[in-house]
């Protein structure tokens, strides 16, 4: 851990909790106490209020005044980061994410944890993506570019060479962020269709990537409204979706759902994984198109 990083995370700490021994700050960051100490005279020399206390029950702590003035977070805010890093911890990076628990946790302290729980399946491709998430995030960090061969819908391989900015998980999919040096302006990689990453030993001078973001951000896909006559089976997912009020009763046997959805592949894909428990009524174009798209899908066992 960078010494900036660890002097964050101190007064963080001491933000939340009265007196911490150097010890417990020595085991916390696996340093030595002599480096605690040079790190609270550090803290001091920047006037932030640390005081020391001797004896056995003795440590640091921060001035009351200071924490009432400067309180960063909440002890509610913290147990929420908390308990979305412990779920989160199952499908990021594992040793990245435990030191980060760890802080979180002498903050919070262990009474007030674990009243929710996140549970994410453990597929395997989620393992094996690990090795890339590792390389895309340390050249992100050290801003260095990557090389990858990447397989398009397609079937289609081309090389690119790009500057990592971001990486972004949606749903079940991760992918990457960056400028492709090749296509000349930013892209977006699903990282399950590059193979044979490569951080390659060369820096690049960062762009205005938080301009791309707010363009992205104005993006949105074109969606178009439908009605479903959908079975109170499926009607939890819906809601979970859409909010209940997207649902109204329709009969004894169906619910009437009304939802936005792309009218393209992704959209079809997605109303198509309900099976026959979903029938679209309206409008009529929408239910042309869905029928084509089914009508592939037969044809590939006819």
């Amino acid at each position: 851990m960078e010494k900036m990083e660890r002097l964050i995370s101190i007064v963080m700490i001491l933000l939340q909790k009265n007196i911490v021994s150097a010890t417990e700050f020595s085991q916390l960051f696996n340093v030595s106490k002599r480096t605690i100490l040079r790190d609270m005279e550090t803290l001091g020399y920047s006037n932030i209020p640390i005081y020391a206390i001797n004896g056995i029950h003795g440590g640091y702590g921060i001035m009351d005044e200071y924490k009432i003035d400067k309180r960063l977070l909440s002890s509610k805010d913290l147990e929420n980061i908390l308990t979305a890093l412990g779920g989160l911890g199952q499908i990021l990076f594992s040793d990245e994410v435990e030191l980060t628990l760890k802080k979180m946790e002498a903050m919070v302290g262990s009474a007030s944890k674990g009243s929710i729980h996140l549970s994410f399946y453990d597929w395997e491709g989620r393992s094996e993506i690990l090795q890339t998430l590792n390389i895309c995030q340390e050249a992100i960090v050290k801003n260095k570019l990557v090389s990858f061969d990447y397989i398009d819908k397609d079937g289609m391989t081309s090389n690119r060479m790009i500057e990592p900015y971001q990486l972004h998980f949606n749903e079940m999919s991760w992918y990457l962020k960056g400028f492709c040096l090749h296509r000349q302006s930013y892209r977006t990689f699903k990282l399950s269709r590059i193979d044979h990453l490569n951080m390659v030993n060369q820096t690049y001078n960062p762009r205005d990537y938080l301009l791309e973001q707010e363009h992205e951000a104005s993006y949105q896909p074109q969606l178009v409204a439908i009605k479903a006559l959908i079975l109170p089976s499926i009607k939890d997912q819906f809601i979970e979706r859409y909010g209940r009020k997207s649902i109204e009763n329709y009969n004894s046997e169906y619910l009437l759902a009304t939802i936005h959805v792309p009218q393209n592949s992704t959209g079809f894909q997605f109303l198509a994984s309900f099976g026959t428990n979903l029938e679209i009524l309206e409008p009529q174009s929408y239910v042309e198109e869905f029928r084509d798209f089914l009508h592939q899908m037969i044809h590939k066992y006819s």
